[in-house]
């Protein structure tokens, strides 16, 4: 996508009207002998690189192109006028610094790192979670620790199977933010610290098939299902665990049953399959 457009008659009409239509337009009106125009160029060009095209720079060299700057009624070098959907939204005459300018497209313009972001997510959905890694670290520390981040984040490192870093970050989240979302990651991040304390699933599997009765193994079963993301055989067995012995592991079954289904979310079809055969269990 193109950053930086040096304006003519030609292409004004499509560059600084319609392209406005699709994104931020910004307008630098300059000329060669205005100084105050030559240390404001930089500033726009090295933001408009950052942004990677969220916005258009238009240049318009003033002399040359007199016609353009009439009909925006430009009076003084340098001006910056922003248009948005084919309309003026706001600007500024004079030389700025460069947190002025970045203060100003901050609240027309999406912030920078959520195009790394959504390129995160999109590796997520892949299950490339080591190729999304870098990436949400940068975003985390380029929206200041957004607790929202922060587990996106911590949920990466679950998958990754970096318990003890997931667990670090989850902590340094305020209690004033941890919300629906925070207590889905850590139902997550406490089935895998469980998770990671038994044997191989293939493992657990071969020795429950040969003792069926044996509620702890049932247990550990259950646990490694989940990690392995086999969740309804999880959950099974932790159904059949209650059904046995309510109260077994001083509540830790139903515990790790309540934590699948956090961890699953709400509006999960298996979660609110198992929630209501919970309840029909317990009431």
């Amino acid at each position: 996508m193109q950053k930086i457009a040096e304006i003519t008659l030609d292409n004004a009409q499509s560059l600084l009207i319609d392209e406005s239509f699709n994104r931020l337009v910004v307008v630098d009106f300059w000329a060669d002998w205005c100084a105050p125009c030559k240390a404001l160029m930089p500033i726009l060009e090295k933001l408009a690189n950052e942004y990677q095209g969220a916005f258009l720079l238009a240049k318009v060299n003033a002399d040359e192109q007199n016609m353009i700057s009439g009909q925006f009624g430009v009076r003084s070098l340098p001006t910056v006028i922003l248009i948005k959907d084919g309309q003026p939204i706001d600007g500024f005459a004079g030389a700025k610094s460069e947190v002025e300018v970045r203060e100003l497209l901050q609240k027309y313009l999406p912030k920078a790192w959520e195009a790394t972001l959504q390129e995160a997510e999109a590796l997520i959905s892949a299950n490339d979670y080591q190729g999304a890694l870098p990436l949400l670290r940068k975003v985390y520390e380029e929206s200041s620790h957004m607790a929202g981040i922060a587990c996106l984040l911590a949920q990466t490192l679950i998958e990754l199977k970096r318990i003890d870093e997931a667990k670090a970050l989850l902590d340094t989240i305020k209690f004033a933010e941890r919300d629906a979302l925070y207590e889905q990651v850590l139902a997550q991040l406490d089935l895998a610290q469980q998770a990671q304390k038994t044997p191989e699933l293939a493992a657990l599997e071969q020795a429950y098939a040969a003792d069926p009765a044996n509620l702890s193994l049932a247990y550990q079963l259950a646990l490694q299902c989940h990690q392995e993301s086999e969740h309804r055989q999880a959950l099974s067995l932790l159904l059949d665990i209650l059904k046995k012995e309510r109260n077994f592991s001083e509540g830790g079954a139903k515990k790790s049953y309540m934590d699948i289904l956090a961890a699953l979310g709400k509006a999960d079809p298996l979660a609110i399959e198992f929630q209501r055969k919970l309840f029909t269990l317990l009431y």
